[in-house]
């Protein structure tokens, strides 16, 4: 069997894994790569596989991080099917037409600039992204399902976001069965909306995430009162703005929940809070939906908002004359717009407007890949280019990872020690270099797991990639 780390090696984003045995070969995730103009190339480039040979897909999470090239998948010639849970599938009707919708719009504006010269294809177009949800399968959490001959799967739940999954699979070769675990996206334990991520016994091969490996998230109680700083200093004393860059799926939906929750205890004066996305709008109604993956806290603030209890002044906007309507608004508002990078959408807009003012706050709640705007503005930047106009940055820039989906070194590292056997052999991945040799070294001195930090593109032979060593390696 070999394993290819064809995606988030020594990077967050792109996550794709091919693995290659007797009887199939499947890819888990399939995602774009996040993070300036060298990521919209990668995006371009051709799979190093052959598509049509892709017995299936295994998909952790709707994050277009690890499903936003499936359509291109299809495009290119893979039929098969691609399994995900019933939240996640859910998810995929709404975030893959919209990721098509900014390919070919990125497309039509790319066109406008080259005048005379070739003009650029979309990466995929509404056509494929609908081609490619034909192929979804919805296979729900615990149920043990056999995609091929030889290959047994199993979803659990991994507490990131909405339906998102740690994926066991075994894979039997020559009458003997490895079991490999990719772990996806972990969430952080013992926080409201989603349940805690699923402990798992054992593996021989497991397949982490690093994305805060070599961090801590502050204590939620530290969290909760500098979200309620930054609001009431900016919306009521400075009389200005707060713009939050959010997914749509997941921090969106938090972040709500926590504006409606601490209005409720009367800890947060009523804000007036703005979701100026389509696509959060649909999927914050797919997460009203999903109720039972939702823990009893979580519940029952949901059972107040449907009664319209204590519920904050929420509007969605729907339409492009609504959004710029926002931009008219110089105090009192929360904005709450995709993308949570500010890469991409209607985020780059209310930046724009409100980044120059000093009045106003903007709070990323979420990880920011290197070479985002987002990643820019956590690290200083005084200037920042949006729509071809620069833009002093005046506002006050503010990174809350206290709430983010991830779970934090700590808890990464606590889910690790669940294993009742150590993995044979564990690869960290979805992190950037620092952070995931940090957690490799965590993992090999506190647990003496034989851990690798594999490098992208690396195709590892089993049970060839065995090691001895005593450090963390680079790869093989």
């Amino acid at each position: 069997m070999k394993l290819n780390f064809l995606g988030a090696a020594r990077e967050v984003t792109g996550s794709c894994f091919l693995v290659q045995a007797v009887n199939a070969r499947f890819l888990v995730d399939c995602g774009m790569v996040q993070g300036g103009r060298a990521a919209s190339a990668r995006n371009q480039e051709d799979f190093r596989f052959d598509p049509a040979s892709i017995d299936f897909v295994l998909l952790t999470h709707a994050h277009i991080d690890h499903s936003g090239l499936l359509p291109k998948l299809t495009r290119a010639g893979f039929h098969g099917p691609i399994y995900a849970t019933p939240a996640t599938a859910d998810l995929l009707q709404v975030m893959l037409p919209d990721s098509a919708h900014i390919q070919e719009s990125e497309a039509k504006r790319a066109s406008r600039r080259l005048r005379g010269e070739a003009k650029p294809t979309p990466l995929y177009t509404l056509p494929d992204a609908h081609a490619c949800l034909k192929q979804v399968r919805s296979v729900d959490y615990e149920r043990e399902f056999a995609p091929r001959v030889g290959v047994r799967v199993r979803f659990r739940d991994a507490g990131h976001i909405l339906g998102s999954a740690i994926v066991e699979v075994w894979v039997t070769e020559y009458g003997h069965p490895t079991k490999i675990v990719f772990s996806g996206d972990l969430g952080q334990p013992g926080r409201p909306i989603l349940r805690d991520p699923t402990p798992i016994e054992d593996a021989d091969i497991l397949v982490i995430e690093s994305t805060y490996g070599d961090r801590r998230h502050k204590d939620f109680s530290a969290t909760e009162a500098q979200m309620i700083g930054i609001i009431e200093h900016t919306l009521f004393e400075r009389g200005g703005n707060v713009i939050v860059p959010a997914f749509a799926v997941g921090r969106t939906q938090e972040v709500l929940y926590h504006l409606h929750r601490l209005a409720s205890e009367g800890r947060l004066q009523q804000p007036t809070v703005y979701v100026d996305s389509p696509m959060a709008a649909q999927a914050t109604r797919i997460t009203r939906e999903h109720l039972e993956l939702f823990d009893e806290q979580a519940r029952q603030l949901a059972g107040w908002h449907s009664r319209g209890e204590n519920l904050p002044r929420l509007h969605f906007t729907a339409s492009v004359k609504e959004s710029k309507a926002l931009n008219q608004i110089r105090s009192g508002a929360i904005i709450i717009s995709a993308s949570g990078m500010a890469d991409a959408g209607r985020i780059r807009h209310h930046l724009r407007h409100n980044l120059p003012r000093r009045e106003c706050s903007v709070v990323f709640p979420g990880f920011q890949a290197q070479g985002t705007l987002g990643r820019r503005l956590i690290d200083g930047a005084s200037r920042v280019r949006i729509f071809g106009e620069e833009i002093p940055v005046r506002a006050a820039i503010y990174s809350v990872e206290g709430l983010s989906a991830h779970a934090d070194q700590k808890a990464l590292l606590d889910w690790a020690r669940g294993f009742t056997r150590a993995p044979r052999q564990t690869f960290v991945v979805h992190g950037e270099p620092l952070a995931a040799q940090a957690f490799a070294q965590l993992l090999q001195q506190q647990l003496r797991w034989q851990v690798t930090v594999p490098e992208h593109g690396h195709a590892l032979r089993w049970p060839d990639f065995l090691r001895t060593n005593d450090e963390p390696s680079a790869g093989s």
